[in-house]
């Protein structure tokens, strides 16, 4: 019955760990579908950057929102003892990586650059990411018309820091796309500018829109919390 949904920043550590506060979250995300996760960073005047001789920025980062590393898939043994032992596996489905490189791909197809980066890690990561860079493989013989590369994720952290506004629209896995646009909204001046928008792209269920930022209680009460990020 609802087109959207607006989530406020969660979260209080000293009262329940962020393991489960974000929970509710992220099954948001998994159960409406929402698979696209559109985090745009843009440089406003007047607003500085940490970075010295900075220049303009105008990215946006599509983060897969659905599965991958954030899947429920794993579980603690012996827990607590000595010889505890704690498994965490990641998720990648071929429809879930090609509908999100598609969408990416489409989104820099209407931006002036044209220009994609996906960020990888199949150096050591032989399944998983590898099976990122194949599909993108076969899906760039269909988009002719936009420059597509793809960087290991560790040079590409570095390079938003050196040269942030080389890049257009980069295209990550969960976590990937989330580390990505901690680092993007620092470096145009905090995580208080940055929205958040977690897209079902065929509208079959709500998308929801946030704040990139947590609730911040080590400011609660100062009055000098950003909203720019909340009504963006």
């Amino acid at each position: 019955p609802y087109d959207a949904i607006f989530l406020g920043a969660v979260g209080m550590p000293s009262r329940a760990p962020d393991s489960e506060t974000l929970r509710p979250l992220i099954e948001m995300r998994q159960n409406f579908d929402q698979y696209a996760c559109l985090r745009p960073a843009w440089s406003f005047p007047g607003v500085p950057s940490p970075l010295a001789n900075a220049k303009a920025v105008d990215m946006l980062v599509v983060r897969e929102n659905s599965e991958g590393e954030y899947v429920d898939c794993g579980g603690r043994l012996k827990k607590g003892t000595p010889d505890e032992v704690a498994v965490q596996t990641a998720v990648h489905s071929r429809k879930g990586v090609e509908r999100v490189l598609r969408f990416a791909l489409e989104q820099a197809r209407t931006r002036p650059r044209r220009r994609l980066t996906m960020a990888t890690k199949s150096n050591a990561q032989r399944h998983a990411m590898v099976m990122w860079d194949d599909i993108l493989d076969d899906l760039a013989q269909h988009y002719p018309d936009v420059d597509i590369n793809r960087e290991h994720i560790d040079a590409l952290c570095m390079k938003l820091v050196l040269q942030p506004e080389a890049y257009d629209v980069i295209v990550a896995s969960n976590l990937f796309g989330d580390i990505l646009t901690d680092l993007s909204g620092a470096v145009v001046g905090g995580l208080g500018l940055n929205p958040s928008a977690n897209l079902n792209p065929e509208r079959t269920f709500p998308s929801l829109f946030e704040p990139v930022h947590g609730s911040a209680p080590d400011i609660a009460g100062k009055g000098i919390a950003n909203p720019v990020a909340a009504l963006l």
